[in-house]
């Protein structure tokens, strides 16, 4: 999988509007193209076409109205931690940077584990992914991250050095998070979290431990994240 011939048309048409979207082509209240000059723009049915609108629907960046067409939702501006869309896509690539601490490598799952895994999961191990995550060059959130892997292939040998995961994930092997479940609470930051984020051992810092479900029955991803709100605050749809 990854190719680009490999890509459903429904996910190139969605990843282009969303890209659009995202980049300001079209505002808040904007109406995107009819059904019909998407499908002569692209060359591409009507089915296929609903299918593309209906994922950004689901993602909340459009909404249907009868008699006008699809419009574009409110985009939130605040850190997007919190939602399934992913800090990336609320954020913007632009201002947001990853630097990649540990890269993917295969592992057992930890035990005991922040969540109860399935027979699956423990027998086909995790891929193990360590990141910190920068707005405008001030660290934000560290990040851990535990990947099923189960039917992922090439996936420890990919970049994500500055890249969204969940971008890589929908777009290189058609996973798409749907929504989870996550648990917070403010903790003192630790020596190594206080390196990473930039602030004083002890200072508190917002814990969150997220299992986030997906289109794929039974794969789940896991991640525990450190965040500085001094300056930001969080937000996100689930």
């Amino acid at each position: 999988m990854g190719n680009q011939e490999d890509i459903p048309q429904y996910r190139k048409i969605y990843t282009l509007l969303r890209k659009h979207i995202l980049e300001g082509v079209y505002k808040e209240g904007s109406i995107l193209p009819s059904e019909n000059e998407i499908c002569k723009l692209h060359n591409i049915t009507r089915p296929t076409v609903r299918r593309a609108l209906d994922a950004l629907v689901n993602e909340g960046y459009i909404v249907k109205q009868q008699g006008k067409g699809s419009i574009v939702n409110y985009i939130p501006k605040e850190i997007g931690i919190l939602s399934i869309a992913g800090t990336t896509s609320v954020i913007g690539e632009k201002h947001l940077q990853t630097q990649i601490i540990t890269k993917p490598e295969l592992r057992p799952f930890s035990q005991p584990f922040h969540f109860t895994l399935s027979t699956l999961e423990l027998e086909s191990g995790c891929i193990f992914l360590e990141r910190l995550r920068l707005l405008d060059n001030r660290p934000i959130f560290y990040d851990t991250n535990y990947i099923p892997n189960i039917n992922l292939p090439r996936f420890c040998n990919r970049s994500f050095e500055n890249r969204s995961l969940f971008e890589l994930l929908r777009n290189q092997y058609e996973i798409e998070i749907k929504g989870g479940e996550q648990r917070l609470r403010a903790i003192p930051a630790d020596t190594r979290i206080a390196r990473f984020l930039k602030i004083t051992k002890g200072q508190p810092v917002l814990h969150l431990e997220r299992k986030l479900s997906t289109n794929k029955s039974g794969f789940n991803i896991y991640s525990s994240l450190y965040c500085n709100t001094e300056e930001h605050t969080l937000h996100g749809i689930f």
